[in-house]
């Protein structure tokens, strides 16, 4: 156990020099304040829960940002060191591969989880100042803190499934971007035009629900919206909360982080120092 906690401490020093802790905390911290100042300005009028709005706004962010910042994170731990040339020493020690990797995960995810602590804390803080905090529910923003770290957790076994199988960082990144992309932003364009084209037909009301949970960006923000902001209209989302509910999104949600470790771990056992 203590090597494994030997390991995060050293890749916490490696993402320290590579300032990764410096840039998650700010990106995290800026997009908060300025997502929690704008989108509180409605409330008093609307008579809405500011924290309730910071919470739909943040979730916005998150299911970008925190992806992002898990690839960004994973890319190089495996092919980094290969292409240092430090991987042949640090499988000579006595360690297994799934302590190693283990390590490297605990590690990038105390840095996630420190950034997103901030930026919610500084939500928290500043919907406190402006509003007080006797009427405010704070539920929804710790259900936003365990989601955004499982999330986060998915897309850090993923960065290391890439880093596994490619040696060279540039391609690593060049991949986890691309990988990136496709989760947050073309498979849900991909789902919108398959229901546009199938009509409300057979696609739409027993395919698309079960898609749209597959993938881990989509069941967190299933999880974190509001009632409120489902609309009617949207009966492919209406439809992923009756046919898999809470539950399925929450599985969904926690399975992928061990499914892409899992399969992270493999990848690693296949290379030869």
């Amino acid at each position: 156990m203590m090597s494994i906690f030997y390991v995060a401490q050293l890749e916490l020093l490696i993402a320290r020099r590579n300032m990764w802790v410096a840039t998650s905390v700010i990106l995290m911290a800026l997009f908060s304040v300025v997502l929690t100042l704008a989108g509180g300005a409605p409330t008093g009028s609307l008579g809405v829960d500011p924290l309730m709005v910071a919470v739909t706004s943040i979730t916005t962010l998150s299911v970008y940002l925190i992806p992002l910042i898990g690839l960004l994170l994973s890319f190089d731990a495996i092919a980094g060191e290969a292409e240092r040339g430090t991987l042949a020493l640090s499988l000579t020690y006595p360690l297994s591969r799934g302590e190693i990797l283990i390590g490297k995960f605990l590690a990038h995810f105390a840095v996630l989880s420190f950034a997103v602590a901030v930026g919610l804390l500084l939500t928290a803080g500043l919907t406190i100042a402006r509003y007080g905090a006797g009427d405010l529910s704070f539920m929804p923003l710790a259900k936003l803190f365990v989601t955004s770290l499982a999330l986060g957790a998915a897309f850090l076994g993923v960065g290391y499934i890439v880093s596994a199988k490619v040696r060279q960082t540039g391609v690593a990144s060049g991949i986890v971007i691309l990988i990136w992309l496709i989760c947050v932003v073309l498979y849900d364009l991909g789902l919108l035009g398959a229901l546009v084209a199938d009509g409300g037909g057979t696609f739409t009301k027993s395919i698309f629900p079960w898609l749209l949970v597959a993938n881990p960006a989509d069941a967190f923000r299933l999880i974190n919206m509001s009632a409120e902001t489902v609309s009617d209209l949207a009966s492919g989302i209406s439809a992923a909360g009756g046919v898999s509910g809470l539950v399925g999104q929450l599985t969904s949600l926690l399975l992928w982080p061990v499914f892409a470790l899992f399969a992270a771990w493999l990848a690693f056992r296949k290379i030869e120092p």
